[in-house]
């Protein structure tokens, strides 16, 4: 094992005299390898503490340049830096700093078609992104290639802060993103930072808390905030712990997918984002979905809700949750009518288009109005939520 030298020894000399940590803890810390995806509001304190601290490799990808709006919160960045890339700019400051880190920038978007290349020469990802698109593609990654990601998410007053996919001491892993979230919301029904707002103290309080978690998972020592939420208010310093349940989406991850497609988001001509396009789908009435069941119609009908869900009521179809579909393709018939429905339409309405779209199958009906309609016209005793 390579030692520290009299310069390492000094710089960290606050580091070694912890009884807890010491000199083996910082040379894993040289040795180590942590990716840190988003240079912004978390990424800057994370990218900070972890050079600091001593990590010796850091990836930072970015696509993004630097704004006024961001000078708020990204602590990185001054005026002076208005217009550069991220990316860029945080690797040259960061080497100020600390100049015994290697520091790689890649000021580029992280897609399905790079995020493996991109990810597998590193020990762990801290993720520090502000769209759903990116964090189940890092999470997704990180599962198939056995690495842990460090979670953080703010909005207006509030932060969140998980670690998943993390090796436990019996071998198992932990909970992942889709353990906590195994769908994305409507594209409409969450306003990101740009439209609620973020107090700017806050990226910086989840930012270094994500550091922490990679500090602890990298040198052994703590308890790592693994199969947990942590829900942090900033207006009153409240704190809560969320038990993650188990879901075993482990399994239903077998490859990346078009995640923009999968978060119901899709771009016009100009790359300009747009949600819900207006495409035009096939749809069944629950009286037609009726008289297919009663006729003894050979069809196939598919239930993209949750098994909790399922379990409340159910139409007597397939459960195959929303989440799990873009890896379950194969379950779904290409020569019969497939009736696919959720609660109200609207989540099988986007599997439906996501389906047509980048498996071309055009024997795909919608429920239109789903199992509300359903207790509604057909049965008024099922059970609702």
């Amino acid at each position: 094992m390579a030692k520290l030298t009299t310069e390492e020894l000094k710089r960290y000399s606050r580091h070694l005299v912890l009884e807890e940590f010491g000199l083996e803890a910082q040379m894993r810390l040289k040795e180590a390898k942590v990716l840190v995806v988003g240079a912004g509001g978390l990424g800057s304190p994370a990218l900070l503490y972890l050079t600091a601290a001593g990590v010796g490799t850091l990836g930072i990808i970015d696509p993004d340049v630097i704004d006024l709006s961001n000078l708020q919160r990204q602590v990185l960045f001054n005026v002076s830096d208005i217009g550069a890339k991220k990316a860029l700019t945080a690797e040259k400051k960061l080497k100020q700093l600390n100049p015994l880190v290697s520091i790689t920038s890649y000021p580029q978007k992280i897609v399905s078609g790079n995020a493996i290349q991109l990810i597998r020469n590193y020990d762990l990802v801290v993720d520090g992104t502000d769209n759903f698109a990116t964090r189940y593609l890092l999470n997704d990654a990180c599962v198939l290639l056995d690495k842990p990601l460090i979670y953080g998410s703010i909005l207006k007053f509030e932060g969140q802060l998980a670690v998943f996919n993390f090796l436990k001491k019996d071998g198992n892993r932990s909970s992942n993103y889709r353990d906590l979230f195994p769908e994305p919301p409507l594209p409409e029904s969450v306003p990101n930072c740009e439209q609620a707002g973020v107090i700017g103290v806050l990226p910086g309080i989840i930012g270094s808390l994500q550091a922490n978690e990679a500090i602890k998972i990298l040198t052994g020592i703590g308890e790592v905030l693994s199969d947990k939420l942590l829900i942090f208010d900033s207006l009153t310093l409240d704190q809560t712990l969320i038990n993650i349940p188990n879901r075993n989406s482990r399994d239903s991850i077998k490859s990346l997918i078009d995640y923009e497609d999968f978060c119901g988001i899709s771009r016009d001509k100009n790359k300009s984002l747009v949600t819900n396009p207006s495409n035009t789908m096939k749809e069944v009435t629950v009286q037609e979905l009726k008289k297919m069941k009663e006729s003894g119609e050979d069809f196939q009908l598919i239930d993209v809700r949750e098994p909790h869900e399922y379990d409340i009521c159910n139409l007597e179809g397939e459960l195959i949750p929303m989440s799990e579909i873009p890896s379950n393709v194969e379950k779904i018939s290409k020569d019969k009518k497939v009736v696919i429905h959720c609660r109200s339409g609207k989540r099988s309405g986007d599997m439906l288009l996501w389906l047509e779209k980048n498996h071309g199958l055009t024997n795909l009906y919608n429920l239109k109005g789903g199992v509300l309609a359903w207790a509604k016209e057909i049965d008024p005793e099922m059970p609702t939520y």
